[in-house]
């Protein structure tokens, strides 16, 4: 039989509060083509089964100031937002890889609705993007976040409050290391593209009269389109490689 039942609530809620704000900016599940309803109770299922590990921790500070539980609501509501947030910028870092490679390979038809974002993307970059989160899922990336969910009542404690100089340091560091990641991912491409775009410069300065636009787009397609077929298996490993050391190097 529960003792406090209201302090058991109020408990679980804060944990709520923490896992929930999480899992609404988390990459696969903040989509939004996931219903809502469906991101309502994963959270409320993660909570309920974080909530006995945290028992000892979270209990005793709401129990004993329930005047500031406003307070704990919104700073641990903006915790969890932080940790999903760099999660999210890992793959909003592939986007940027997979824009990148759609427009030095010529890959440039009209975009269509992306998987993932309520907006309209590159083909290539939303089959980059889409192929990204699924190799993420199928690696158990969402057992890292809700482990590291757990390990953040270490160093970020309930009592802590929310510190705005951590998280925006957290976040810039995410960013800068899936800039420098992502860039490293597309470089063959990059390269490609450069090497390909100076030839046919140079061949139009030798032959000015060769439609060189015309000509040169279906090489630089195709041989971009082989280049991600042979190298499309290393790039998804690199990618899910990097992305351990990206979230947990920043928190």
């Amino acid at each position: 039989m529960i003792d406090d039942p209201q302090g058991s609530v109020l408990a679980a809620f804060a944990v709520f509060c923490r896992v929930g704000g999480c899992i609404m900016v988390l990459p696969g599940f903040g989509s939004f083509r996931v219903p809502m309803q469906v991101r309502l109770f994963a959270a409320l299922a993660v909570s309920v089964g974080l909530t006995p590990l945290l028992w000892d921790t979270v209990y005793p500070r709401v129990n004993d100031a329930p005047a500031d539980y406003l307070y704990l609501v919104g700073s641990e509501l903006l915790i969890g937002i932080v940790f999903g947030m760099i999660a999210h910028f890992i793959v909003l870092g592939l986007q940027f890889a997979g824009t990148a490679m759609q427009m030095v390979t010529g890959f440039n038809v009209a975009g269509g609705m992306s998987v993932v974002e309520a907006d309209q993307e590159g083909q290539l970059t939303n089959l980059i993007t889409f192929t990204g989160i699924l190799v993420l899922f199928l690696t158990d990336f969402h057992h890292m976040i809700f482990r590291a969910l757990l390990d953040s009542y270490r160093f970020m404690p309930i009592d802590g409050g929310f510190v705005p100089g951590m998280a925006l340091v957290s976040l810039t560091d995410t960013l800068a290391a899936t800039f420098s990641v992502m860039l490293r991912l597309a470089s063959p491409f990059i390269i490609y593209g450069l090497v390909f775009n100076f030839a046919v410069g140079m061949v139009n300065k030798l032959a000015p009269q060769i439609p060189v636009y015309f000509i040169s787009i279906p090489f630089i397609l195709t041989g971009g389109m082989l280049l991600f077929y042979f190298g499309a298996i290393d790039f998804f490993s690199l990618f899910v490689d990097a992305f351990q050391p990206l979230f947990t190097g920043t928190n």
